[in-house]
């Protein structure tokens, strides 16, 4: 297998070479912050809204939820959207990534029946931002699959390429006048490997090192279906641009010394983002040699006939290269390889299994999340890995944040984006790396998915323990208001931790 150990060794390299201290962004960068449709909206059965995965999910098996909590009301947007847009017009921000609910449109999951309140609402909030200036950042898939799609077989179905794509249509159709940038999917690697691959995320199947290949299959195929759809039939009309958001923990060898570390890094790094990125970003196409060799070894091992995970034909490979304007990368942590072997925590068969990797969470601070670790310098390493790996590609961050259990004077959060934007001025800076725009997650407290409401990612409080559900400012708000004015990292008093020195 093909593993560029020396530029992965490069790369970690500049974690220790010494930056200059870049405060300022370039001109014409821009700012935003980010939710998700079944996280704030609530109304999860009004007006014609039917149930989605997620909805499903938290009513049959309440104790999935750590906190008991679910999305029926969330923050309540759906009644409550201009709350959220003058939010998001006092901190100045440049867009807004917002997600469409699909079983709000469509609530058989399919054309047959358009659902005119869902198409009101989004009309209703797009223009409420329009009224600001902001511009929306759509995205039609974040998670909540119609229930009535999932009784199918949901991603697991290649069916579902047809119903995404007529989905879309009706979405480009309906508010392609008001909305000019798009994503297809958000973070497909956790659709496929904790909600296919695992019982982590909604649905939950859990067909671990099978399901989640299905999944995959079905999921580039799709997003390619739509990319053509909008670039063919809606982009000469509606002059927008659509991309997809891969999300990845950035994995790096616990001892950078160690070649065999290093390679298994590579490895870990190419199953994670590659999966979705090299199919898409790469002259070559179709998925990572290592992972189609890694699956085809592991699967002959298991006395299988045929591998669990099958390269694309011809036909596909062509399909899927180059159907996103952009790259679009969700990040919030890095992790560390500590040797090849199966991972404690590798079921069998499994994606984790097939990597051949232990992997370990012993960097960086911590947070209120287990799995999000506070590692900035792993961050301008994915990104310079992004640039080396798929042809110096124009990057927008389409999500980066903190959580907490819920702090006003977030100062965590505040030193958290402090430093991460930090890297990203170095790589732009002394790198050349091509980011564009920076987009916070997350808005306000929200349904955390199975961490409900006991993990904080917010700009604002939100009181649940109040039918009003109050939102406050965090002093993060502050200090995001003032980046967006000023296109520059703040260095004011007022958000330095008074316990740190």
């Amino acid at each position: 297998m093909a593993i560029k150990e020396a530029t992965f060794i490069a790369l970690l390299a500049l974690v220790h070479s010494g930056h200059a201290q870049y405060t300022k962004f370039p001109e014409g960068f821009t700012f935003g912050v980010a939710t998700a449709a079944h996280q704030i909206e609530g109304s999860w059965n009004v007006s014609g809204k039917t149930e989605n995965v997620w909805d499903h999910l938290s009513h049959n098996r309440p104790w999935m939820i750590a906190d008991g909590t679910n999305g029926d009301v969330a923050c309540d947007s759906y009644n409550r959207y201009q709350e959220d847009v003058d939010e998001l017009a006092y901190m100045g921000v440049d867009f807004y990534r917002l997600s469409l609910s699909w079983a709000r449109i469509l609530p058989t999951g399919r054309m047959d029946v358009i659902n005119p309140d869902g198409i009101r609402y989004y009309n209703a909030l797009f223009d409420a931002l329009a009224e600001k200036k902001i511009e929306p950042l759509v995205t039609l898939f974040h998670w909540d699959l119609p229930q009535s799609l999932q009784d199918l077989g949901g991603w697991a179905n290649p069916k579902m390429i047809d119903y995404f794509r007529d989905y879309a249509d009706v979405c480009f159709r309906e508010f392609g006048d008001k909305v000019k940038s798009w994503i297809t999917l958000n973070e497909p690697y956790e659709i496929c490997e904790d909600a296919y691959g695992d019982d982590k995320k909604a649905p939950a199947i859990d067909s671990h090192g099978v399901g989640n290949y299905l999944c995959s299959d079905t999921l580039l195929k799709a997003h390619a279906e739509v990319y053509h759809l909008y670039n063919d039939t809606y982009r000469p009309i509606q002059n927008g641009r659509i991309m997809i958001s891969i999300n990845s923990i950035w994995y790096e060898p616990s001892d950078p010394e160690n070649a065999e570390q290093v390679a298994l890094a590579e490895v870990a790094n190419q199953f994670k983002f590659g999966w979705f990125a090299n199919p898409i970003f790469t002259e070559e196409g179709g998925y990572p040699v290592v992972m189609v060799e890694n699956i085809a070894e592991q699967s002959k091992a298991e006395g299988l006939n045929k591998p669990r995970l099958e390269q694309f034909d011809e036909y596909w490979i062509e399909r899927i290269k180059g159907t996103s304007d952009f790259l679009g990368i969700n990040h919030y942590t890095t992790h560390l390889i500590t040797g090849p072997g199966v991972d404690s925590l590798a079921k069998h068969p499994s994606w984790l299994k097939d990597i051949g990797a232990v992997v370990s969470l012993d960097v960086g601070r911590d947070s209120a999340s287990e799995w999000l670790r506070v590692v900035p310098t792993g961050f301008a390493n994915l990104l310079r890995w992004c640039k080396s790996t798929y042809n110096d590609v124009p990057i927008y961050i389409t999500e980066n944040g903190f959580s907490d259990r819920g702090a006003i004077e977030d100062y965590d959060r505040i030193r958290y984006y402090n430093d991460y934007l930090s890297e990203i001025l170095n790589v732009i800076y002394d790198d050349d790396v091509k980011v564009l725009g920076y987009t916070a997650w997350t808005l306000m407290d929200n349904f955390e998915w199975r961490a409900g409401f006991s993990e904080r990612f917010g700009l604002y409080h939100v009181d649940i323990t109040d039918p009003n559900l109050p939102r406050t400012p965090k002093l993060s708000a502050e200090y995001y208001k003032q980046l967006c004015e000023t296109k520059e990292i703040p260095q004011d008093e007022r958000f330095k931790d008074p316990a740190v020195s």
